[in-house]
């Protein structure tokens, strides 16, 4: 359940998205916060330049002991299929199908450095089933420190 506490708090973004041959760069800045007692945390991130946000809600099946993160369009008000996963020595994994300029796809997210004060989050699309991945967009993290969201969030989930 506490997968996610890395995540509490504001952070500046930099984020790399494939188009075409090459690569976008644009910033961004999200803030995170817990939901549902721990059981889950929803981030909003706005992206500046491209004056747009989107919105993650991120929820953890006690059951299966798996997290479901859902994807949010700011532009289009599209909530994007949920993929599902776990984190293993530090590294989160999650997988689910969706479709990509009107193609079936299998997408995976990956989150990496999340002891670090530099997360990084990454998603790869597969065109063949999960035979070949292709990043397609990355994001480098880095906390705010003017803000205190961290603490805030520690004491709303009773561990300050």
């Amino acid at each position: 359940m506490n997968d996610f506490d890395f995540l509490m708090g504001s952070w500046h973004v930099v984020n790399r998205r494939r188009r075409g041959d090459g690569w976008d760069e644009f910033p961004g800045y999200a803030t995170c916060r817990p939901a549902l007692d721990g059981l889950g945390n929803v981030d909003e991130i706005e992206f500046p330049t491209l004056k747009s946000r989107g919105l993650t809600l991120r929820l953890f099946d006690v059951e299966s002991r798996q997290w479901s993160i859902y994807w949010a369009s700011g532009t289009t008000g599209r909530l994007y299929p949920p993929v599902h996963g776990t984190f293993r020595d530090g590294r989160g994994d999650f997988y689910g199908d969706d479709t990509h300029e009107g193609r079936p796809i299998r997408v995976h997210f990956i989150w990496s450095g999340t002891t670090s004060s530099s997360p990084r989050w990454e998603q790869k699309f597969s065109y063949d089933g999960g035979r070949t991945w292709e990043t397609d967009w990355v994001m480098e993290l880095t906390r705010d420190t003017t803000q205190d969201y961290a603490g805030a969030a520690a004491k709303t989930l009773g561990r300050a």
